[in-house]
């Protein structure tokens, strides 16, 4: 039982003028016999895997003067960095049977009232910052860290960890100046400002101010003509509920497609999508709902779907700049957004129309005729609604008017026109 005991704590070093620095403090103590001629102390940061290690020596006439007494033993001299965590070992030189103490031992973090005040890679500064959104610079000024010592500026989007989103800048520690401005493409919630002391495993802030500005967020909508696919990819990590809708113009609300919802934290994706402008993305959080429309501008072809009534039929038609299929069916309109079904369905191709018989009862106000693409996977129904059927006269409507006119029944030839004229879709009217 040569040694006998190890302990291990921090001492802070600071000499007036410089930066205070950590260190080990360990104290042995073994009992000395002729044959030790000292201790071997070793550090190994299990961080870095870097060791270093001191030799403490006895003179040979007090070992035998000393012989078999305790002896304490004391050295200060391992710096560390804050947080490092250490795996310690001591042992007597000449090593005998592989006699050893070790121990791990874990440095206090900024945490620590003394460490947080005196060790620089603790002080980590504070921000004040100004936005000019016209010129999209964010003016940061820096206080509160140590004097002539240079220290990093930089913007980060930030997911798991912060990333950058340009060059960062630098404050000189000489320079009376203490700002910097730094250019942004967005304001984001996930956008960034940190800082930190231009030393080794300095601390560093983040501050994120713009974490409420969530509008930005749903306008990253793509729409692929090729594959008939619309995506949105979150440009921030956000919890939100994806839905397709359909725009009501009546009130302007968007009435949720049936299962459409999706909640991915990376990419939302709709495959087979219709490109008619009423058809929307809904973004539901914590904070509110937002409503994407990203056909409403006409970039892409729409189709409408007319009727014309004569006696006791109703012709419907539809209208389109590209080949579509198409579903019609009369419907009992229960509430604003529901239609329920009061007849069969019926098929009807772009060129083509289908005529439905329509008896006394099946006229009126709440009756409408509903269509709606068959050869997508997603659609918004139309519907021309307050059907007055042709007992007395002959009506003409589309699906942009709940109410019908009076027009004048079309022949086969005249109506093969109007197909052809009507191919030219103006989408801020339907």
């Amino acid at each position: 039982m040569v040694l006998k005991s190890m302990k291990i704590s921090t001492v802070m070093k600071c000499v007036q003028g410089s930066a205070c620095s950590l260190h080990l403090n360990i104290k042995g103590t073994l009992s000395l016999d002729e044959n030790i001629r000292g201790l071997e102390i070793c550090s190994l940061s299990l961080d870095t895997q870097q060791s270093q290690c001191t030799n403490v020596r006895f003179a040979r006439k007090k070992s035998k003067m000393l012989n078999g007494k305790k002896v304490h033993v004391q050295f200060n001299c391992i710096e560390v960095n804050v947080a490092q965590h250490i795996y310690v070992t001591m042992k007597t030189v000449p090593n005998y049977c592989e006699v050893k103490l070790s121990q791990e031992y874990y440095v206090e973090d900024c945490r620590n009232s003394d460490v947080g005040k005196y060790i620089p890679a603790c002080s980590a500064g504070q921000f004040d910052y100004n936005v000019d959104r016209a010129r999209k610079i964010i003016s940061v000024n820096v206080s509160d860290f140590l004097r002539d010592q240079d220290y990093y500026v930089r913007l980060c989007h930030k997911w798991f960890t912060c990333e950058d989103v340009g060059a960062f800048a630098v404050i000189k520690g000489k320079e009376s100046l203490k700002s910097v401005s730094l250019k942004y493409s967005q304001l984001l919630p996930c956008l960034c400002i940190e800082g930190w002391l231009a030393i080794p495993d300095a601390r560093r802030i983040q501050l994120c101010p713009f974490e409420n500005d969530t509008k930005a967020l749903w306008d990253n909508i793509v729409y692929n003509p090729a594959t008939q696919t619309l995506a949105w990819e979150p440009a921030c990590p956000v919890l939100v509920m994806v839905n397709l809708c359909r725009l009501m113009k009546s009130n302007d609300h968007c009435e949720d497609i049936q299962n459409s919802s999706k909640n991915s934290p990376e990419k939302v994706k709709y495959s087979r999508v219709d490109t008619h402008p009423r058809l929307c993305m809904k973004f539901t959080t914590k904070q509110g709902s937002w409503v994407k429309c990203p056909f409403a501008h006409g970039e892409f072809p729409a189709w409408k779907m007319r009727t014309a009534t004569a006696a006791e039929q109703i012709r419907v038609f539809f209208t389109s700049q590209t080949k579509a299929q198409f579903s019609v069916l009369v419907c009992n309109r229960t509430q604003l957004a529901s239609c329920e079904s009061v007849g069969m369905h019926h098929s009807v191709s772009v060129g083509d129309s289908v005529s439905i018989t329509m008896s006394q009862e099946m006229c009126g106000s709440t009756i409408c005729i509903q269509g709606w693409r068959t050869d997508v996977d997603y659609s918004v129904p139309l519907q021309i609604c307050d059907i007055h059927c042709g007992f007395c006269g002959q009506t003409y409507s589309d699906g942009n008017s709940a109410k019908a006119m009076t027009h004048r029944y079309p022949s086969n030839e005249e109506f093969k026109t109007s197909l052809r004229v009507d191919r030219v879709v103006n989408p801020e009217n339907v």
